[in-house]
């Protein structure tokens, strides 16, 4: 059986008890960490991640509440001891995007692990991560930038996890999760352009047949009370909170 950690739960502002939305799906010690828009390292820690047994990180999106924290996350993964190479996967925006984060500082005399740029197609179906553990794809979302959201398969217990990352209800994130135990899905709302509800996740959660739906990239003051309507829509619906983990 897999885990996903939810290392951050909140919007690129978001209230006083949560960082930006970052993730990591383990099974077995192995990790797959999803983007870095804080200090993604403490809060693997936090989580009780072992540093040592990341397989890769992928970057969903260009955007800094995502990607931001990448030059941070390499260079404590470094002062960690980690030595091994360290697939870096996502679309060409955000990969580029990550490399220019690094690329702002001056760390020649440092040696970091090598870092292994891995582009994927910005398209449904596109394979991200294929092993003996996981089968990570990828569908693109509707936001103010490229992105896409993943769906994430434990080979060993077939389990599945969708995360829709930024978006706005679409048919391709829809359908990426149909079937999923667990979707993890954004409710920032609607103020921003690119962003879904709660209740569209709720409306997202039924046509896509999941089990559970748990909400993040969450914007300040949420209360359970919201989620009232959610609920209604889709019953087993409840909020993200930061170092929470979920089986699948």
């Amino acid at each position: 059986m897999a885990t996903v950690h939810l290392l951050g739960t909140g919007a690129g502002f978001s209230g006083p008890e949560r960082t930006t939305t970052m993730l990591a799906f383990e099974s077995d010690g192995r990790s797959v960490v999803v983007d870095c828009g804080g200090d993604v390292v403490q809060r693997l820690l936090v989580s009780g991640v072992d540093l040592g047994g990341i397989e890769a990180m992928i970057v969903t999106h260009e955007h800094p509440d995502h990607v931001s924290g990448f030059a941070l996350f390499i260079e404590k993964i470094w002062l960690s001891g980690r030595r091994d190479p360290l697939p870096v996967i996502g679309i060409r925006p955000a990969i580029d995007q990550a490399r220019r984060v690094w690329e702002a500082f001056r760390t020649e005399s440092w040696d970091v692990p090598e870092i292994q740029w891995r582009e994927v197609a910005h398209e449904a179906g596109a394979e991200v991560l294929v092993n003996e553990r996981w089968r990570i794809t990828c569908a693109p979302g509707v936001h103010g930038a490229p992105v896409v959201g993943l769906r994430v398969k434990d080979v060993r217990g077939g389990g599945v996890c969708a995360y829709s990352c930024d978006t706005a209800m679409c048919e391709p994130i829809t359908e990426m999760s149909r079937g999923a135990g667990l979707l993890v899905h954004e409710a920032t709302g609607t103020e921003l352009g690119g962003h879904t509800t709660r209740e569209q996740a709720a409306q997202v959660a039924v046509q896509a047949g999941a089990g559970r739906l748990v909400l993040v990239h969450l914007p300040p003051a949420m209360t359970d009370e919201l989620l009232d309507e959610a609920r209604a829509i889709f019953p087993a619906t409840e909020f993200g909170v930061d170092g929470a983990r979920y089986d699948f």
